[in-house]
């Protein structure tokens, strides 16, 4: 590790341990509040997260020295401990990741900053037997892609090619065949989605159509059933590289990047969707920004990983910030 990693790290180390007490954030809205849990063990960004029986896994990322890892972990929130997993199959960060009965399923990446060389990788994690197995590759590589698990299957929406341009692409994943289909795609091509699965249907929430700051707030709406989409009340704030989860029947959508590229300052915006109403609303503020963090909920909190309080890798942060609701 170089000296500039080793201090990187030191840093983040630092900062880890300056967050082992929970204690309240200063929201600008009473409407939730936060805290700031226990934090990783080292800093970790552009990462996927999936909660499964009451812990939350975290899968690749950038870290210290590194543009893509092969970190894999489990975080115990009833015991506010982080655990080593077995590492993945290849060193990858803009994973997307789901998780179906008692297997997480983790798929394609990037290898290189700035979203360059996407993979083909799709791995399944069997959670009983703590082992990794190659599953067939992706039809095509992608980076930044979004995993989903519905009705049995691994649905894998958006991303970007190894060219750069973004795609609209909706692939199925039947772990009973071990083969991969096309569904209805993306009404807009773009990656770096908010993506969450309610009452039965995939929702997307905004992203990216290029660069950093091709922002979009569009929300659609996929119905296996008809194997179609449709468009709901847009997010607010256009934003992309945000952070996405179902928390009480509400679709939890905080951060983003890049809200001012020339100060470098990520988006602090926090909203959430209601389906029953068809409508969003602003929830307190988290204590600082982030992008490029993983978001998961267990009972009755919602927790967001990792990330950068700034655009691109600045600002790394090490924290776990807990949201709840009254």
């Amino acid at each position: 590790m170089t000296r500039t990693a080793n201090s990187f790290l030191k840093a983040a180390l630092l900062s880890a341990a300056l967050a082992l007490t929970a204690v309240p954030s200063l929201g600008q809205s009473s409407v939730g509040s936060w805290t700031t849990f226990a934090p990783t063990t080292i800093y970790r960004g552009e990462i996927g997260a999936v909660a499964v029986n009451g812990k939350i896994y975290v899968a690749g990322g950038a870290i210290p020295g590194a543009d893509a890892a092969p970190l894999f972990q489990v975080f115990d929130p009833a015991m506010k401990q982080w655990r080593d997993l077995p590492p993945l199959p290849e060193p990858t960060s803009h994973p997307g990741i789901a998780a179906l009965n008692g297997k997480i399923y983790v798929a394609g990446g990037f290898t290189m900053n700035v979203h360059k060389n996407p993979l083909a990788l799709f791995a399944e994690y069997d959670i009983a037997a703590n082992t990794w197995r190659a599953l067939p590759p992706l039809p095509q590589p992608l980076g930044s892609v979004s995993l989903a698990a519905l009705d049995g299957k691994i649905h894998m929406i958006g991303g970007r090619k190894p060219d750069g341009t973004t795609v609209a692409t909706h692939y199925v994943f039947d772990p009973k065949t071990s083969q991969w289909s096309m569904a209805a795609p993306l009404p807009v091509a773009r990656d770096h989605l908010g993506l969450v699965v309610l009452d039965g249907a995939i929702h997307v929430i905004g992203g990216r159509l290029n660069a950093t700051v091709d922002n979009v707030g569009l929300h659609d709406v996929y119905d296996p059933k008809t194997d179609s989409w449709r468009s709901l009340a847009p997010m607010p704030t256009p934003r992309s590289s945000g952070a996405a989860t179902v928390y009480r029947g509400l679709i939890l959508y905080h951060g983003g990047e890049c809200k001012d590229a020339v100060r470098r300052i990520t988006f602090d915006e926090f909203e959430a969707y209601d389906p029953k109403t068809d409508s969003w609303r602003t929830l307190a503020k988290a204590p600082t920004g982030l992008h490029a963090h993983g978001a998961a909920t267990v009972g009755d909190t919602a927790y967001f990983i990792g990330g950068s309080a700034g655009c691109g890798s600045d600002h790394p942060s090490t924290s776990v910030y807990a949201f709840h609701l009254p």
